[in-house]
């Protein structure tokens, strides 16, 4: 049953593909809009809305770049978990489901602020920003909150991702 069970560990390679096949469309996506948007940028020099746009677009892409970086550090996170070591920068290596999860709750939290600096920019002063303001901010209090002390409990407490399940 042992040998049966780590074969099954090879069913994750379909998460890395997926995770991995979504971050390159993502960066393949920016690459094609941010070529347009430069573009369209030298064709309207002059044009102060054109300049903002172009600013505005960069904030865009910079979130969708963020987001395909998510998807590509779970793609590799998941194979070296559970498939095999691959060379990575020291800061990329991922040794347990904890240091996966901090990673990506960095990642959302710096996706969430640059969302919000997104609507600030293109705000039309009619519009509210209030709310969303305040559920960005919770959403990264309570994110920050967990990264840093639920998962550095849960470290110093001895336990590893395998030994209890964190809620």
């Amino acid at each position: 049953m042992s040998r049966i069970l780590s074969g099954t560990r090879s069913v994750v390679l379909l998460g890395v593909i997926a995770s991995l096949l979504l971050a390159t469309a993502l960066f393949i996506g920016a690459l094609v809009k941010a070529v347009m948007l430069v573009l369209t940028l030298f064709t309207h020099l002059t044009d102060t809305l054109a300049v903002r746009e172009f600013a505005i677009g960069g904030l865009e892409l910079a979130d969708v770049c963020l987001i395909a970086t998510a998807f590509y550090i779970v793609g590799i996170g998941l194979y070296e978990l559970f498939i095999g070591d691959v060379q990575l920068p020291q800061w990329l290596v991922v040794s347990s489901l904890d240091d996966l999860k901090r990673t990506l709750i960095n990642l959302v939290i710096v996706v969430l602020g640059v969302s919000f600096v997104t609507e600030a920019a293109i705000w039309d002063g009619k519009t509210n920003l209030l709310p969303f303001g305040l559920a960005v901010a919770l959403v990264i209090a309570a994110l920050s909150f967990f990264g840093t002390f639920r998962l550095s409990r849960h470290l110093s407490s001895g336990a590893r991702d395998n030994d209890a399940p964190m809620d």
